[in-house]
This record gives structure tokens, C-alpha cells and sequence, in this order.
């Protein structure tokens, strides 16, 4: 389970993330609203916590915008202030579960659990471009053209979400592997030229017209052919 982690307070960050890699969850810090925002609009999180006293724009304004973007992520909202006033306004705002500090690390790893159990119960979305969709659910992916599908791995799967989250929209190399592989990876970039090649050998599979298009010194984006 892959978990993108806002609080600007890196030693509360810092003790979240030892605790939540224990219990074999995937963690993502970052340490600023803006940021917190840019990253979770990539779709690529099963949760969201989230801090509310952030630099450059505080949690309320994160979780509006991304409501507003059509992202469902669940989010858990973290706050020093405990007022039913501030409670209300996260949950109104969309938040799955609001958390006040200090708390203790179970509650927190059993908020995870909860809502995320909630997602699972949800229907089946699916996201398509051109001839393919990919089935969140069973992380496969399908050309409708064709009928074949093809089992993605789990960075296959990160990537071609990433694409069809941003269709014919040039996405950074950079920007790729830190959200595939985390801030804190020892992996290179060849890491991602390597896998980059996986996925379009099984859009070559199903026999789909979509491509990987490489922009040289620049990135990738997810074209098809006329």
C-alpha cells in the first residue's frame, strides 16, 4: 500500500515513516502544501495524510483542490487543533478521517487500514486513452480493439497510470522516477529506461495503436497513432 505522507514537521515525518514501513506500508514524504498537492494529483496513492499548518497553502486548501480535481483519494487530515469547528471543516471539506495530535502510531496505522478498506468496497474505475484501459482493480491492461490484456507489475502499473492520468501531456523524467521510485531510492535513472521498455512491450502485446512517445532531454508523453 503506497501512502504519500504531507507534514512539514520533518521529526514527526521522519518517526510516521519508520513506524508505517514496519507495518510493509510504501511512504512518501514531502514537506509543503504545494507540493502535497503536485504529487497527489498524480493518482498514484492508496491514502493521503495530511498535515493542516503547512508552508505555501495549508491542508484545507490541499484537499479542496483535489476534491475539486475529481481526486478520491483517502485522506486522514492531521491537526494540533482540535476544535469541532476545524473537525467539521476537514470532514466538509473531504476528509476521510481527521486525526488530532498528538496521537498514538496504532490509531494512525488502523485510520490507514480503515479507509482504504472503504476504497476497495468502492466500484471499479477505470482509466482509458485512445484503444486502452487500465483496470485499477486488477491492475490489468486491456485494448479494446483487440480484447487481449496483459497483468501489469507494480512500477508498470504506477507508470501507465501516471500516463493516462496526463494523456499527450509531456511528463519529466524526473518527475516519473521520483514518483515511481521515491525521493529516497538508491535506483537510477536506467531504472526507469528499463521499465519504460516492460510497458511498451505489452502495449506491443494487447495490440494497441497507444505509444510512449520520447521527447529527447525532456520526457515522455502517451500519443496515439492516427
Amino acid at each position: 500500500m503506497r501512502i504519500l505522507l504531507v507534514e512539514d514537521e520533518k521529526g514527526i515525518s521522519s518517526a510516521i515513516c519508520q513506524v508505517l514501513k514496519k507495518e510493509n506500508f510504501s511512504v512518501d514524504p514531502v514537506y509543503t502544501g504545494p507540493d502535497g498537492l503536485d504529487w497527489a494529483l498524480a493518482g498514484i496513492y492508496d491514502a493521503i495524510i495530511l498535515d493542516v499548518m503547512l508552508p505555501g497553502m495549508d491542508g484545507f486548501q490541499v484537499l479542496q483542490r483535489l476534491r475539486k480535481e475529481g481526486v478520491k483519494t483517502p485522506v486522514c487530515m492531521l491537526t494540533a487543533r482540535s476544535g469541532l469547528e476545524d473537525r467539521v471543516h476537514g470532514l466538509e471539506s473531504g476528509a476521510d478521517y481527521y486525526l488530532p495530535k498528538p496521537f498514538q502510531m496504532a490509531e494512525l496505522t488502523a485510520c490507514l487500514r480503515a479507509i482504504t478498506r472503504r476504497r476497495e468496497d468502492a466500484p471499479v474505475m477505470e482509466l482509458a486513452f485512445g484503444d486502452i484501459q487500465l483496470n485499477q482493480q486488477e491492475a490489468k491492461l486491456l485494448c479494446t480493439a483487440t480484447g487481449q490484456s496483459v497483468k501489469l507489475g507494480a512500477k508498470e502499473y504506477q507508470i501507465m497510470e501516471m500516463f493516462l492520468r496526463n494523456p499527450r501531456q509531456i511528463l519529466a523524467k524526473d518527475m516519473i522516477f521520483d514518483r515511481v521510485w521515491g525521493y529516497e531510492s538508491e535506483a537510477d535513472m536506467s531504472n526507469l529506461e528499463v521499465y519504460l521498455s516492460f510497458v511498451r512491450k505489452k502495449l506491443t502485446f494487447v495490440g494497441s495503436k497507444v505509444k510512449i512517445k520520447a521527447s529527447r532531454g525532456i520526457g515522455y508523453s502517451l500519443e496515439e497513432e492516427a
